[in-house]
């Protein structure tokens, strides 16, 4: 599997789609996936808008439960990393980070203007 670095300043602004969720590997026996340390693997959606273009969204795993994320907050992945894939006939890219923090002050709650 080939892994690529990402710049993440070259992303633009990164918010949080879907606030961070345990990564199951087994869906019959709710089993959270680990990494190869042991630490539980957790993914949040992100989303990516560069220049103006469309919104992507990506999910990124990170070791180890992301604290005070909230969906529509702005945030920080550090040591951003893309692995090109493939099974058979299906291929992708997934995402991997060192961790995704918050970045303070920049929930967007959607509540009566408290934006």
């Amino acid at each position: 599997m080939q892994s690529i670095p990402v710049d993440t300043a070259r992303l633009g602004v990164l918010r949080c789609a879907i606030a961070p969720e345990a990564k199951i590997t087994n869906s019959e026996t709710q089993e959270v996936k680990r990494d190869r340390d042991g630490n539980p693997v957790w993914t949040v959606a992100v989303t990516v808008r560069q220049d103006g273009r469309r919104i992507s969204v990506i999910e990124i795993a990170v070791s180890g439960q992301p604290k005070g994320i909230e969906e529509g907050q702005t945030v920080k992945v550090t040591g951003l990393t893309a692995f090109m894939w493939s099974m058979g006939d299906r291929h992708g890219v997934s995402f991997r980070a060192d961790a995704i923090t918050p970045v303070q002050g920049t929930a967007l709650h959607g509540k009566g203007g408290d934006a």
